[in-house]
């Protein structure tokens, strides 16, 4: 059996307890691994194809660290808590071991979470073109770039044109991720099982303009005005995409693997909600 550990490395706590969980597991036979400090140069791609459980100690960031580790391979994620939010974890580093134990003899509920195959291109600085390949559990979003300029893009799903929008940008979203961006630019709170996307207009220059959800078969696109080019920027998972390039277009469906999320209760999700959104203990 083979497992990666995936910490918060600004955490001391995370970092400590870490290595007690590596020294406990192998002390129980397991091949332990560590993902890289995304800090140090030289990060090298990690061989995922043998592991049977990545552990993130950290906040939702870590999760959604591990989870782009993993990428596609549905190699199940339990998540420990040593953040603000844990929105996505399942346990708090108090019960460190106890749910670890858990995981690995097969006592969580798992969660199947849908994720985004991205593939966007864009123009390098002599008018070459690239593609640029991502995932994503939470969601991905078109910004403005760094000089603010209001950008014009084109909305279809699955070759039908829905919209021609002006405005700070667009998120596709995961039912994982219509708690984050998604739900701070207008769109709805979705239960994790709905298996579609959540399209989400930003500061969009109409009223007319609204989220919506697709299939779990659609795919999405977004190409930008070639008439009104403007520098944007590009996040899958917070994290930028395409560097150095000038987005003409990006294409999202769904991903052809799900990232399995491992916690206690069945029904947790509502009662995440409850607690992070509206400040209440929670039902359990």
């Amino acid at each position: 059996m083979r497992v990666l550990i995936v910490p918060n490395f600004t955490r001391p706590d995370a970092i400590e307890d870490a290595g007690k969980l590596q020294a406990w597991l192998e002390g129980e036979g397991i091949d332990v691994t560590w993902v890289q400090d995304s800090m140090l140069p030289h990060v090298n791609d990690l061989d995922v194809s043998d592991l049977d459980l990545a552990i993130s100690l950290g906040g939702d960031g870590t999760l959604l660290r591990a989870a782009r580790t993993v990428g596609f391979s549905e190699v199940p994620i339990v998540g420990i808590s040593y953040g603000h939010l844990g929105f996505l974890t399942c346990s708090g580093p108090e019960d460190l071991f106890p749910t670890v134990a858990d995981a690995l003899a097969g006592e969580l509920h798992a969660s199947r979470r849908a994720t985004i195959d991205i593939r966007a291109e864009f123009d390098d600085e002599e008018g070459r073109p690239f593609e640029v390949h991502g995932m994503a559990l939470n969601d991905l979003a078109l910004n403005r770039g760094p000089h603010g300029d209001v950008i014009s893009f084109e909305v279809s799903v699955s070759g039908n044109h829905i919209d021609h929008l002006q405005g700070d940008g667009f998120v596709v979203s995961t039912a994982t991720g219509s708690t984050g961006y998604a739900l701070a630019a207008g769109g709805p709170i979705v239960t994790p099982e709905f298996g579609g996307m959540v399209c989400v207009p930003v500061a969009p220059h109409t009223i007319m303009a609204r989220a919506f959800l697709t299939a779990p078969s659609d795919i999405v696109e977004i190409t930008v005005d070639p008439d009104r080019p403007a520098e944007t920027c590009l996040f899958a998972d917070g994290q930028p995409i395409g560097r150095g390039g000038r987005l003409t277009h990006v294409r999202c469906m769904r991903g052809r693997g799900d990232v399995i999320l491992l916690d206690y209760r069945a029904q947790s999700f509502y009662g995440s909600v409850s607690r992070v959104f509206y400040g209440k203990a929670g039902v359990r």
